[in-house]
């Protein structure tokens, strides 16, 4: 298994005492998430599958605004799991499932509904994941994506990103000559270079929605069969 994803305990602090941990950047970014993403699911039925969920505080709130939609939660960290199995406890919330443990360093990751296997998915969600990872993570997920979507269903995926091959505030430079001197693998992803993945997978270019502090959310749809 790889390790691909930054431990948010680092900059939690202490869990509570049922593993519950609070990441700050929950608390700046959920609300601008929500209203680049809530437009589509509103109008949805199916199961929504959250990828590198964290501490669980993104999909608990988003479960709890959309009722009529099925939450999957996943990580690979097991203190990241312990924390999304705890939020999921204290929200109550029927609609949010046991988190699972997702590897998307493995290029045959899957996702299962129960007892019955993977199953078509109305969105995929991932949060703050690629540029504290390897580009094979992000090929990975835009080839699951293609695999797992029903047709013209959703990739969400929110972060910084440059365009055309420049970064879109001096900040995000700073921030990624940090991130690759932590390691080399990491990197904020150009969009041009995800929507060649994306290509590849059958999705559709990014719809982009700039978001606070110089970070987008990308929308990539399962384009739909040709008769």
């Amino acid at each position: 298994m790889v390790k691909f994803v930054v431990e948010y305990r680092k900059d939690c602090g202490p869990a509570a005492a049922d593993g519950r941990l609070d990441g700050p950047a929950f608390h700046r970014n959920h609300e601008p998430i929500w209203s680049a993403i809530s437009g589509f699911l509103s109008m949805q039925s199916g199961d929504v599958l959250e990828i590198g969920s964290g501490t669980g505080q993104h999909v608990t709130e988003f479960a709890r605004r959309a009722p009529h939609l099925s939450w999957w939660p996943s990580d690979i960290d097991d203190s990241h799991l312990k924390s999304i199995a705890a939020w999921r406890a204290h929200s109550g919330l029927e609609n949010l499932r046991a988190p699972q443990r997702i590897d998307l360093g493995d290029p045959h990751w899957a996702w299962t509904r129960d007892s019955y296997g993977a199953g078509a998915l109305t969105a995929l969600l991932c949060i703050n994941v690629l540029h504290i990872s390897s580009w094979s993570v992000s090929r990975n997920l835009m080839a699951g994506a293609g695999r797992f979507l029903k047709e013209d269903g959703r990739l969400f995926v929110y972060g910084p990103f440059k365009r055309g091959g420049n970064h879109t505030a001096p900040s995000n430079t700073q921030f990624d000559a940090a991130l690759r001197a932590e390691n080399p693998e990491w990197g904020v992803r150009d969009v041009d270079d995800l929507n060649v993945l994306a290509q590849d997978a059958k999705l559709t270019a990014a719809e982009i929605s700039p978001m606070p502090a110089n970070n987008l959310v990308l929308a990539f749809a399962r384009a739909l069969r040709q008769n």
